[in-house]
């Protein structure tokens, strides 16, 4: 309590302030590593790389919340339990029908998964054992929830699950109305695997500060989808693949990255918080969407890609990121550029549901300070004398 005529001041052993939290360290976690010198990303010790080659979205989910990899009967009942939960009611069904079809589809799942935890009658539970039975649900319903809003839009009714299809064939199907080629499945399983997780990045730190309260998993995801919309975070891959639409060929690429770079505007695509050199999924990305590319006949586009990525390198030495070339890929996959974040946000509900996993395990309130930089003894001034 002050005193009469006291002046508050800030507390002297106050810790250092760091914009954007650049450089705190503000958890320990076991699931994924991000090494910015060495532009590494492993999930549970083993490089992404590897799993994106020789690993598929379910077998990666499992590693992250199992910390191994499983053995065959455990993989086998792992994706037998996920397709089964991929089943959304005839009521969300309707909320979906009932919401514009000029909504952003990010909106529409931001509001979809916070209307799954008003119908579960378990939604508090908090325990182990039902944060991770709502974690399958969560990470099921997903794609089922992304293509049915994309039928609705289309005027299309949605489309049953294949139990017997991978998350990732079963989500193109959905989205097209028609089973997809291996490469095409394969290409998708790449893309949920390579962005399933990333550390302590925005999205998944505001999961973690919802569960560290004691919030159910419903609301932790919904504030990580929250996060994830926003253009430096999740919705750059939309950004970058309007940006090379708009460029068109690959004779204009130069001279509209220059010009965007005369009038100090953002090349979505480019530059990182963490990797100042190689954003190691952009590696597997720019692989993966050459032979699309290469496959679809749609060359232009990795073109363009290649022309851009030279001129920011030539200009500023600014590296692509992971949303660059993975653009490129969602759109020959055929997704809508809108539904771009929608998918990434498909992918990174594992590792949401991990992290919300690894918090409840030793919790303790997210609870930071800010530095007050307001004035002191001001006075109140009486409505009268107030001008």
């Amino acid at each position: 309590m002050l005193e009469s005529g006291s002046v508050p001041t800030p507390h002297a052993e106050a810790h250092k302030f760091s914009k954007g939290l650049e450089g705190v360290v503000a958890a320990e976690t076991a699931l994924s590593l991000v090494d910015g010198e060495r532009s590494r990303l492993l999930y549970r010790g083993i490089s992404i790389h590897e799993l994106a080659v020789n690993s598929t979205y379910e077998e990666t989910v499992f590693l992250l919340w199992n910390g191994r990899l499983p053995r065959s009967t455990e993989l086998s009942t792992f994706q037998k339990d996920l397709a089964a939960k991929r089943t959304i009611s005839k009521e969300i069904i309707q909320f979906l029908k009932s919401l514009p079809k000029s909504a952003h589809p990010m909106a529409v799942l931001r509001s979809a998964i916070s209307l799954l935890g008003a119908y579960d009658p378990e939604e508090r539970k908090i325990d182990p054992d039902s944060i991770r039975d709502k974690a399958f649900s969560l990470i099921a319903k997903f794609p089922t929830l992304i293509a049915a809003f994309k039928r609705i839009r289309e005027g299309a009714e949605s489309i049953e699950s294949d139990p017997q299809l991978s998350q990732a064939a079963d989500f193109l199907y959905r989205m097209h109305g028609k089973k997809p080629e291996m490469e095409m499945e394969r290409a998708m399983d790449a893309y949920l695997i390579l962005l399933a997780d990333h550390g302590l990045n925005a999205s998944t730190f505001s999961a973690r500060v919802t569960a560290s309260t004691e919030a159910d998993i419903y609301s932790a995801v919904t504030s990580a989808i929250g996060t994830l919309k926003g253009d430096l975070h999740g919705s750059a891959n939309q950004r970058a693949m309007e940006m090379i639409l708009d460029i068109g060929t690959p004779e204009k690429a130069e001279k509209y990255v220059k010009d965007l770079l005369a009038h100090k505007k953002k090349v979505m695509g480019f530059g990182h918080r963490i990797y100042k050199k190689e954003d190691p999924r952009a590696t597997a990305f720019r692989g993966i969407a050459a032979k699309l590319c290469e496959r679809s006949g749609e060359k232009k586009w990795m073109e363009i890609s290649n022309i851009i990525e030279k001129t920011m390198w030539r200009e500023k030495e600014i590296p692509c990121n992971v949303d660059f070339f993975s653009a490129s890929v969602l759109y020959i996959l055929g997704i809508p550029v809108d539904f771009f974040t929608t998918v990434f946000a498909a992918s990174r509900v594992a590792g949401w549901t991990a992290h919300v996993m690894e918090q409840r395990l030793a919790n303790k309130l997210i609870r930071p300070q800010a530095e007050y930089t307001g004035p002191l003894e001001e006075l109140y001034i009486p409505m009268e004398k107030r001008k």
